[in-house]
């Protein structure tokens, strides 16, 4: 029996999902694979080539030319040395004491507070890693000193933590709007009201559980609260700067004042600016942010090297045409579509993270969207919400792992994973509703760029 050449694009992807599982580096692995699996299929039998004379070089070559003058990928170092700046500055710190104040009255106001940090922090960096490991150092203890349930205060950090990769300026949407060749300006108006949806319904279903079982999250003792000056002091030297900061930023890119990547170069002097002020600003903490930001933009880079490579020997083999033909072939709805597409999204979010899904498993779905009649962007955004769960499923759940990094010893995996369950089915839910009501995703960037033609 022949083995024809869809089969083997088949074996490709296969192939690279076990590598990535036994830990392999996501981009070198799909550079690696590209390779081989070109060689093979650019290789031509009928004329006498050497070895080193094969079209996947020229490939490899052109699609690091192209990554390197993306205008679109410019923002992405910008927005994340906004992020390591205001990280390491300690201005989040400043943030979750603030709000803490503010809902004090509220029943579960740590967790409360924890969340809206997140939230807030989420629109300075796209990193979830960075979100979760420093709640987890900053509001973790200061929740379980107060007598917080462990399993509870542990999920509202994990949970709150994965904001980051939705609300803008989210580093996965810049990702997506190149891997989908959609408009980064759209993708972000499109993200604001599903991103602080779904915080506010992480926050409802935290007051929600603290009123019906205070004993999880007992209130602050009135000794505890500082006098109404220091508080309104608090708020007006760290919410509001930090707020106004955010604000210019997306609001520049929403009325088209600035492009991503010029709204991300005012973000970062922003957060330079505010570190300074408040006289946290050190050399060390400087030089940090820049290493940090190097390595994390050569990541995203390579692995976008590396994912047209591995997408166009994919697609060359006649992959992603098998896949299509697979499910055009089930005559599906729309909706039984979409459906069939979330279903899947959410189930590789068990054993990877949302870069392997995103770079090489979306793709697959896009040529799909214009014979189902979907808007791109509504997919987008239902993507979005879905990737969330990539972060809070287990085994792989890598936000349990960032905070289990630094938790105190007593809290275990189990505990970790027991207080995330509540979140991934709000975030299903979520996506539910969106479903039902699309304009939660397409009102925003309708109102401010108009309608996409039909």
């Amino acid at each position: 029996m022949m083995i024809t050449d869809p089969q083997i694009a088949i074996f490709m992807l296969g192939l690279f999902i076990f590598m990535v599982l036994l830990g392999f580096p996501i981009a070198f692995t799909l550079i690696a694979m590209g390779l081989s699996f070109g060689y093979y299929a650019y290789y031509d039998p009928m004329r006498m080539q050497s070895i080193f004379d094969n079209r996947i070089f020229d490939l490899l070559v052109s699609n690091t030319y192209s990554v390197m003058s993306n205008d679109v990928l410019v923002a992405v170092p910008l927005f994340l040395f906004m992020g390591y700046i205001v990280e390491r500055a300690n201005i989040v710190n400043r943030l979750f004491f603030s709000l803490q104040l503010m809902a004090r009255h509220l029943p579960g106001s740590m967790a409360v507070a924890a969340l809206a940090t997140c939230a807030i922090f989420a629109t300075a960096t796209g990193i979830v890693g960075a979100v979760v490991t420093l709640m987890g150092m900053l509001a973790l203890p200061a929740m379980l000193k107060a007598g917080y349930e462990k399993k509870f205060a542990s999920g509202v950090i994990c949970a709150g933590g994965c904001l980051g990769i939705l609300i803008p300026p989210s580093i996965m949407l810049i990702v997506y709007a190149v891997i989908a060749e959609l408009s980064p300006l759209r993708l972000y108006a499109a993200a604001i009201i599903p991103g602080f949806m779904l915080a506010g319904m992480y926050m409802i279903y935290v007051v929600g559980r603290a009123t019906i079982n205070p004993s999880i999250a007992p209130k602050p003792k009135e000794e505890d609260v500082p006098p109404l000056r220091e508080i309104v002091f608090q708020v007006m030297t760290s919410v509001i700067p930090l707020g106004i900061l955010i604000m210019s930023v997306l609001g520049s890119i929403l009325l088209g004042l600035a492009t991503p990547a010029e709204a991300a170069g005012v973000g970062a002097m922003g957060g330079l600016v505010l570190a300074v002020l408040y006289r946290s600003l050190t050399w060390e903490r400087l030089k940090e942010s820049v290493f940090l930001t190097a390595k994390t933009a050569a990541m995203v880079c390579w692995l976008f090297v590396g994912s047209w490579t591995f997408a166009s020997v994919f697609s060359y083999l006649g992959g992603e045409h098998l896949v299509a033909s697979l499910i055009t072939g089930m005559d599906l709805s729309t909706i039984g579509f979409l459906i069939l597409a979330q279903i899947l999204i959410f189930l590789l979010g068990w054993p990877l993270e949302w870069t392997e899904i995103l770079i090489i498993f979306v793709p697959i779905f896009l040529p799909l969207l214009d014979h189902f009649n979907v808007n791109p962007y509504f997919f987008a955004m239902l993507i979005a919400l879905n990737l969330q769960t990539s972060f809070l499923t287990p085994p792989m759940a890598m936000s349990a792992y960032y905070l289990k990094g630094v938790a105190p010893s007593y809290i275990q995996l189990q505990h970790i994973f027991a207080g995330i369950m509540p979140y991934l089915a709000i975030v299903i839910f979520a996506m539910a509703i969106m479903y039902v009501f699309p304009e939660i995703a397409l009102f925003l960037p309708d109102y401010f760029f108009g309608e996409i033609p039909e």
